[in-house]
């Protein structure tokens, strides 16, 4: 298929983050070289895209120590995720688009920290689609793990140590999110003190329930709504948002998500709105894939997000 000319040609920037530091189970570091492998870079220029790759982040191993004081490993993912602040907002000053590459879904928090920190220097609203399985609101007092990636969101809307919630320093000092930014798609493991914390702080989740009520054209059209010219649309994309059944490579499968045609539904309604800004791909686990084709999936999606489609669309202007 040749390039959508109707995308603008904004330079993308690949950030390589290759740590499991947050998570569960080893192997998302191998994560960002999997997606090399599985051709992203020249599936975006395909699409017209002037593509960087910026390399790997290097920051500290994982040391695979139990959680202290109900989290594991705080000092490293704090260490992770400052590398991964400056690189993002280091690109988002150049007027990239940045792609975070990970890594765990902890590296979240640094990725949209920088983002938050941009939208309120630039006066632009902010938008965060959180693709996931998981709601990734738990705390150092409601998680079962310790475990870090099952945390960002809440850090996100300043619930955990300053070392993580205070990584934007954004004017004020409050949080980089407030939670009517935040929809959430695709969720369906929630952890029971967790969905009362959720439930409280009033975040719009679109579980799968509702994406089987409904269908995914109605669930997107609700989370994008009122995305404008002003908005800065961020897309977290966690790859065990997808059923594990066609996304077997992560490290925490749950059954029962999106097919691959409502994952491309979600997709190209979020290019159709054309407000994309910034991407996180997480949670991409190799060791657990069978021949690479979850990262291959992976980049077909992502590839619907920079406007690949079957047919030629009009987007925003």
């Amino acid at each position: 298929m040749p390039p959508n000319t109707l995308r603008s040609a904004q330079p993308t920037s690949l950030i390589g983050a290759p740590t499991d530091i947050g998570a569960g189970a080893r192997g998302a570091s191998m994560g960002p070289e999997a997606l090399r492998v599985a051709g992203l870079q020249a599936a975006l220029e395909l699409h017209g895209l002037q593509v960087f790759d910026r390399g790997n982040l290097g920051g500290p191993s994982n040391p695979w120590l139990p959680p202290v004081n109900g989290y594991r490993h705080l000092p490293e993912v704090a260490q992770w995720n400052r590398l991964v602040y400056d690189a993002v907002y280091a690109e988002l000053q150049l007027g990239h688009l940045p792609i975070l590459l990970g890594g765990d879904h902890s590296l979240g928090l640094g990725s949209i920290s920088a983002v938050a920190r941009h939208c309120a220097e630039s006066g632009k609203k902010l938008r965060v689609l959180w693709l996931d399985a998981h709601a990734d609101f738990n705390t150092s007092e409601l998680t079962p793990s310790g475990n870090v990636h099952g945390m960002p969101v809440a850090c996100l809307c300043g619930f955990g140590p300053a070392e993580l919630t205070q990584l934007a320093a954004m004017p004020g000092g409050g949080p980089a999110l407030r939670p009517e930014q935040i929809r959430q798609i695709g969720i369906r493991s929630v952890d029971a003190g967790e969905k009362r914390f959720v439930h409280e702080q009033g975040l719009e989740v679109f579980d799968m329930r509702a994406i089987d009520e409904v269908g995914m054209r109605q669930v997107m059209e609700r989370a994008l709504a009122g995305v404008d010219t002003h908005t800065h649309l961020h897309v977290s994309f966690d790859v065990d948002f997808l059923d594990p059944d066609i996304a077997p490579g992560v490290g925490t499968t749950v059954p029962g998500g999106p097919t691959y045609r409502e994952a491309q539904l979600c997709m190209e309604m979020i290019a159709d709105s054309g407000r994309l800004a910034s991407l996180d791909i997480v949670e991409l686990n190799p060791a657990l894939d069978v021949r690479n084709k979850t990262a291959v999936l992976a980049v077909d999606l992502v590839e619907s997000l920079f406007g690949k489609s079957t047919l030629m669309r009009t987007r925003p202007v």
